[in-house]
């Protein structure tokens, strides 16, 4: 798998980008101090910005190595306002596999924001770094994350019962996932659908 780091992506209308450190107060006010955001994390709201601060300080230091990736979400038109994060929380180099984790401001929910984003980060996965597998996991008490992952083309494929723990304690885990292979047909079927409609 190659490994360029979190490099800039741009769909429709959105921009994932790499945090800097005057992205805390949009991050502590959009979505880290909100425990609807973070019911089913592995993290507790943030107590004040200067707590957000220190963990994108953790990240930014990170960005030096090619294999960590990290995204902020902001819209195209307002860059500086980061209302999301969506990154690779795991990794097994070698099977070449990827897991992703994402988080919105709570306001921007139900507008098909994290699909957008997440469907450009499965685009730059198989297409750029030549991944073989994503994956992304929800607690299946919150079955609208799955939703997002299944827009995308993931494959629900089980659930580990008690196998996840976030912030409501120990849960049922249900897992989504991808493989280059199943990305190649996805494209073709869609390419295929829009000549159709556009024929």
């Amino acid at each position: 798998m190659n490994h360029s780091g979190t490099i800039r992506l741009e769909t429709k209308r959105l921009v994932l980008r790499p945090f800097v450190i005057e992205d805390a107060p949009a991050m502590y006010r959009n979505w880290a101090n909100d425990p609807q955001v973070t019911r089913f994390l592995t993290w507790t709201p943030h107590e004040n910005v200067e707590e957000t601060k220190r963990i994108l300080s953790e990240w930014i230091a990170q960005y030096q190595n090619l294999d960590y990736y990290c995204w902020g979400i902001a819209f195209r038109e307002d860059e500086g306002n980061v209302i999301g994060n969506i990154s690779v929380v795991r990794q097994d180099p070698s099977v070449d596999s990827v897991i992703i984790g994402y988080c919105l401001g709570r306001r921007f929910w139900g507008q098909g924001l994290m699909p957008e984003a997440f469907s450009e980060v499965i685009r730059f996965f198989f297409e750029v770094e030549k991944a073989g597998r994503i994956q992304a996991d929800h607690d299946t008490n919150n079955p609208n994350s799955g939703k997002v992952m299944e827009k995308c083309g993931l494959r629900q494929e089980g659930i580990l019962r008690r196998g996840g723990r976030n912030c409501q304690g120990i849960c049922d885990e249900c897992i989504h996932g991808m493989v280059a292979e199943d990305y190649a047909a996805r494209k073709v079927l869609l390419f295929e659908c829009g000549e159709a409609r556009n024929g």
